[in-house]
């Protein structure tokens, strides 16, 4: 069975204002910003699919017809899409963030109940029981903190500035969990006896565009300034800059994230597909709340070379597969997949459990044999389990389908 799909937005400070409205080609966008389009039942933002003539929440629809999943997909997941499709549009640095292990996951949610957490409360940290892997796909030119570095890279850009030496020398001496969660409970006098000496140093060379964006530098003053945090309110996630990978993925690359590996995204629009959970542990740059303790409990302080995921170059030979998987071997809760398309093609997709279809450039049909469904750029459709679509491309372009593996 295949349904229309219409997803949710979220429209976090942090987004834009043009590129998801201007890419759905909405015919009135509000003047807000444009964070996240969400395709999937997370029951915080469930989309609608249309049935009979109907739109209905994804989530209510699921828990009335739970065989849609596929018998697969629900002997892992239970009765839920295990997974989350999303574009994003990040206009301003995301906070610095990591993600729980199931385990993890569960115990905190049980927790933050029986504390009597309300689930939007601002001081809420796990809002699901659910952990929360995810993949991205960059759609430009995208920057992006990722993993920890080598203590010694630390200590190289580190050094650099004599205000942050004492750091670099405490690294070797009482290790990175020590210093990184004093780093992370450090009262303003000591973030500003770090810091303020780097802003003024660099503050010129910013404003001229001398800084290179593989420089820890040009992301501090970066985000002061897209952030508009003000120097006696410093936040201590700026320091990450030299403690982490300061990662660039070109148009068309990806990256996975596992649970407990920290990463902000800094600049740039992506397709993000992760398990479906909304549990987020912030280590920094945001105004919300940082839980302390479950950060230092939950954050991977293994040094991390980044694996980029390369971008699709469809091959000229005719033999090769329509529809590309990205390779996300760790992912166990969803797959990405690629189709490609043009005037009159015709390929077939077979799924055994539920999938996401999402059209992001181009136009194509959806041959139902006595009935067939037009899509074009930023449409999409919830594909039952145990079913057979016939693809006939319209014009050129391509989609992307989220899946099991």
């Amino acid at each position: 069975m295949i349904f229309k799909l219409k997803g949710q937005f979220q429209h976090y400070d942090w987004g834009g204002q043009n590129f998801i409205p201007n890419w759905l080609k909405l015919a009135e966008a509000e003047n807000r910003p444009y964070a996240e389009y969400w395709l999937g039942s997370h029951r915080s933002a469930p989309s609608l699919i249309e049935v009979e003539g109907k739109w209905l929440p994804l989530d209510q629809v699921i828990d009335t017809a739970p065989e849609l999943l596929g018998e697969e997909s629900r002997e892992q997941f239970g009765d839920e899409l295990p997974y989350l499709l999303k574009i994003l549009d990040v206009k301003q640095p995301l906070s610095i963030q990591l993600h729980p292990t199931k385990s993890e996951a569960e115990h905190g949610f049980e927790r933050e109940n029986q504390a009597g957490i309300a689930l939007n409360a601002p001081n809420r940290t796990y809002k699901d029981r659910n952990h929360k892997p995810e993949m991205m796909i960059a759609l430009s030119d995208f920057w992006l903190l990722h993993g920890f570095k080598s203590v010694a890279d630390m200590q190289a850009s580190l050094n650099v500035h004599s205000s942050l030496q004492p750091i670099a020398k405490a690294l070797a001496d009482k290790g990175l969990p020590t210093v990184y969660a004093e780093i992370m409970q450090a009262d303003q006098r000591q973030l500003a006896e770090w810091l303020l000496p780097v802003i003024e140093a660099k503050q010129a060379d910013f404003a001229a565009d001398k800084l290179k964006l593989d420089d820890p530098d040009y992301w501090v003053l970066y985000t002061l300034n897209a952030m508009q945090i003000p120097l006696e309110k410093l936040d201590a996630g700026l320091l990450c800059f030299y403690l982490f990978n300061i990662v660039q993925l070109k148009k068309g690359e990806g990256i996975y994230q596992g649970a407990g590996l920290p990463h902000a995204y800094l600049r740039g629009q992506n397709i993000e597909l992760m398990a479906a959970s909304d549990n987020v542990i912030r280590g920094g740059l945001t105004p919300k709340y940082v839980d302390i303790p479950a950060l230092l409990h939950t954050i991977d302080y293994r040094a991390v070379v980044p694996k980029i995921i390369p971008a699709y170059e469809k091959d000229q030979d005719e033999s090769e597969e329509a529809i590309y998987l990205y390779p996300t071997p760790e992912a166990k809760d969803f797959a990405l997949q690629r189709l490609d398309f043009k005037p009159f093609d015709e390929e077939t997709f077979t799924t055994t459990s539920a999938s996401i279809l999402l059209v992001m450039s181009g136009s194509l049909y959806l041959d139902l044999g006595t009935d067939s469904i037009h899509l074009k750029q930023g449409e999409s459709v919830f594909i039952g389990a145990e079913s057979k679509v016939d693809f006939i491309g319209e014009t050129d372009g391509y989609a992307v389908i989220a899946t099991l593996p």
